[in-house]
């Protein structure tokens, strides 16, 4: 696997570039040699933050972990992307696809699976109101949500406001 470790705002340690290695070689068994693993540190709010991209051939496995203490983030992360690389993994062997990142023992040692079920807990119905993103993203803070789905006015289509980490605001809207 090769690594691209950069750092956002921050310089980084060989040191922890090392333990970023270290910890992702564990994921080695579910991918192949050339796999390009893309790892961005930076800081937010006093706590450091890891992003760990793995580009695979029709899908993108990611994970983004924040905490005190940058080597907490890092097993953090090294667990979700474990855990979405089995996920992936399924639905390849489910659909009998070959992405062509992964090794070939990646199919044969499959270890025992956690089976996660998705469960609708909540099934909510409304009519959309017009209005542009402006007025949805007041909504949206009027009703203290985290995002907001609304009639767009001018294009008569749905589309989603959503308040970034940042304390920004996000659209999200349907290509025309």
């Amino acid at each position: 696997m090769r690594y691209q470790i950069s750092g956002k705002g921050i310089s980084i340690k060989d040191s922890v570039k090392e333990a970023i290695e270290r910890k992702i070689d564990k994921l080695e068994k579910y991918l192949s040699d050339d796999t390009l693993i893309h790892v961005t540190l930076s800081e937010f709010k006093g706590n450091d933050v890891i992003e760990v991209t793995i580009p695979i051939k029709g899908t993108l496995i990611r994970a983004e972990q924040t905490s005190s203490v940058l080597y907490d983030a890092i097993d953090d992360a090294v667990d979700i992307l474990e855990k979405q690389l089995l996920k992936h993994r399924k639905k390849l062997i489910t659909r009998h696809r070959n992405q062509g990142a992964f090794k070939q023992e990646f199919f044969e040692e499959a270890p025992e699976e956690v089976e996660e079920t998705i469960e609708i807990v909540r099934n909510k119905r409304f009519q959309f109101k017009p209005m542009d993103a402006i007025e949805a993203c007041m909504e949206m803070e009027l009703l203290g949500h985290n995002f907001f789905a609304f009639l767009d006015r001018d294009t008569d289509k749905l589309a989603v406001v959503y308040k970034r980490k940042d304390g920004k605001f996000g659209l999200i809207a349907s290509e025309e």
